[in-house]
């Protein structure tokens, strides 16, 4: 059934951090909540009441993007979907930074393979998993980079001019590598991606003023 809190005080104390220091009580008002694709849903972090709508609606499993940790948002996710019966997924992708090439591999893996629906999130559900939105539809779905894109937008609060812009960065370079040729978007990561190079490359052009 997950990680319990030793006592009422512990409990308490872990409430006090999710709502204030982890900003629960702005999510309570703004879940972001959107259908990314059939079966496919996006979301900022859900508090522990959010999860019993995720089994009403269907929800069989839950990719959180901040990892595995001993944090009270993790505790609280595990146990929520521990007794809700519904798969939880970690994987600790970044918003500010690009991960390690099998970071993203091991996320499109898991689309092939994770049972449906199901829900991705992030803690304000506005960059890492807006990236990882467009990940499906480029690699399950097969939709245009343009359509793709879409899912890091202001309408899921995500900021380009911010030091995330680097998630945009990292497609918009994808698709002038394949400008003259066809690679799907896991051949692409598994062959060519280089976050090192790619981090270089945005740093310098957001000097210049060209991104």
């Amino acid at each position: 059934m997950g990680e319990r809190y030793p006592d009422t005080a512990a409990r308490l104390r872990a409430l006090w951090w999710f709502w204030w220091t982890d900003h629960a009580w702005i999510r309570a008002f703004w879940p972001n909540l959107d259908q990314v694709a059939p079966g496919v849903w996006r979301s900022n972090q859900p508090s522990p009441r959010r999860f019993a709508r995720f089994r009403d609606m269907g929800i069989r499993t839950i990719i959180t993007l901040r990892g595995d940790s001993n944090l009270p948002h993790s505790i609280f996710e595990k146990n929520s979907c521990a007794h809700h019966g519904i798969n939880l997924v970690p994987i600790h992708m970044r918003a500010r930074n690009l991960c390690d090439r099998q970071i993203y591999l091991e996320l499109l893996d898991n689309f092939e393979t994770l049972e449906k629906p199901f829900l991705m999130h992030c803690k304000s559900g506005a960059d890492r998993v807006g990236l990882a939105s467009a990940l499906y539809l480029l690699h399950i779905e097969n939709a245009p980079l343009e359509q793709a894109r879409k899912q890091l937008s202001l309408r899921y609060a995500h900021v380009r001019s911010f030091r995330t812009g680097i998630l945009d960065f990292m497609l918009e370079r994808y698709g002038e590598d394949i400008s003259d040729r066809a690679m799907p978007i896991r051949d692409w990561i598994a062959t060519e991606f280089d976050r090192k190079a790619l981090t270089a490359e945005f740093e310098l052009r957001r000097s210049q003023g060209r991104f």
